[in-house]
């Protein structure tokens, strides 16, 4: 008996510390402020690096679980959105093998599959929670083209902040290439 609760007792310790881990750690873990080198799977299998992204546009990473249903919200508000999204390239990522991506994005991201833009990848050798440290899922992170961290966001509802600053990217990009056209045409 008093082994039994010695059991109990440890099994009851653990516990403790695990919730105490998840609901420090996991809620203070700041998002990376600059693309980490990283190594994921495409769809066909070939190996996808920070090497293999573009230097001359922002970037839109989405970390989901098919299981998740604030994923599902997510990529469904993306996906009515997809427009607004084809200036940047797109990286949708998830430990699921691609069968169960395939399926998901069939099911919540349909517009999404078809985009030139969009990537999916699979995390097959689980780096994406260490080295980019999301704080749940759905983790949307968006970065300029020099890499640096724009936003974060892990709610499904707040795409609209995404779209703002991808809008305003483009406003000033536009702003710009107007000002070299003007002064252009007095040189």
């Amino acid at each position: 008996m008093i082994i039994c609760n010695l059991f109990n007792m440890k099994y009851l310790f653990y516990i403790l510390v695990l919730l105490f881990v998840i609901s420090t750690g996991v809620s203070g873990q700041i998002p990376a402020q600059t693309i980490p080198d990283f190594q994921f799977l495409g769809a066909d299998k070939k190996t996808f690096t920070t090497k293999d992204l573009p230097k001359d546009k922002m970037m839109f990473f989405v970390f989901f679980d098919s299981e998740c249903d604030h994923c599902q919200h997510a990529i469904k508000n993306i996906d009515k959105n997809y427009q607004a999204f084809q200036k940047t390239a797109t990286y949708i990522i998830s430990i699921d093998d691609h069968e169960k991506i395939n399926k998901f994005m069939n099911t919540y991201g349909p517009h999404l599959k078809t985009q030139k833009n969009v990537v999916f990848l699979q995390d097959k050798f689980n780096q994406f929670i260490t080295k980019f440290t999301p704080r749940k899922y759905p983790s949307m992170f968006l970065y300029s083209a020099e890499n640096k961290l724009l936003d974060y966001e892990d709610n499904e509802e707040s795409i609209f902040r995404f779209l703002n600053i991808i809008n305003k990217n483009r406003q000033i990009k536009k702003s710009k290439a107007n000002s070299l056209l003007i002064i252009n045409q007095f040189l």
